[in-house]
């Protein structure tokens, strides 16, 4: 029986490049929002600073469709199999950082969602307006922002520590488990 499996039936088999895909698409649009909202505050010209900003929102929105991608497809699968050789601190220290990560890529689309609607700007998807999360509010659209973007540097901190691990496991514990997150090379 998979004890990591909802009801004990078997996971079925999910191909780590699923995964994998999924991460890398995540990454790089984490990386074009981030990207997007600071070359706003470097350049001039309303237009290309709301095109930027538009961009941006699009990106959040998009991460918040990977996170759901994602969630549905670790629950159909279960618990994954553990990829390297970690000490128990080590696995429950990797499980806190990927739950907050997690938690993070739900929270920060959706309180930018929220921010646009308390900014009295809906939020859209290619041109389609996505329903209110809240009103028009001023103080709330304050507490939002700030919130936004302490859970932006709250994500890059986590980010970065990451990739830390992920290098410390390639170059040190020299473990595979990076490489199970590279795309393989075609025969």
């Amino acid at each position: 029986m998979d004890k990591g499996h909802p009801g004990g039936a078997p996971a079925q088999a999910i191909r780590p490049g699923k995964m994998a895909t999924l991460h890398w698409l995540t990454v790089f649009c984490v990386a074009a929002g981030v990207t997007l909202i600071l070359l706003r505050d470097e350049v001039g010209g309303r237009a290309l600073r709301q095109w930027l900003l538009d961009g941006h929102r699009h990106f959040g929105v998009f991460v918040l469709l990977l996170f759901v991608a994602r969630v549905a497809l670790r629950l159909r699968a279960g618990r994954l199999p553990p990829a390297g050789a970690a000490s128990r601190l080590g696995r429950i220290a990797a499980a806190l950082v990927h739950l907050a990560l997690y938690a993070l890529l739900l929270a920060l689309p959706l309180l930018g969602w929220a921010l646009n609607d308390a900014l009295g700007k809906p939020a859209h998807l290619f041109g389609m307006a996505l329903p209110a999360l809240v009103g028009a509010d001023e103080d709330l659209a304050d507490a939002l922002l700030g919130w936004h973007q302490d859970a932006a540097w709250l994500l890059l901190a986590l980010v970065l520590l990451h990739a830390a691990a992920a290098l410390w496991h390639h170059f040190v514990l020299r473990d595979g488990v990076l490489r199970t997150m590279l795309p393989k090379p075609r025969r």
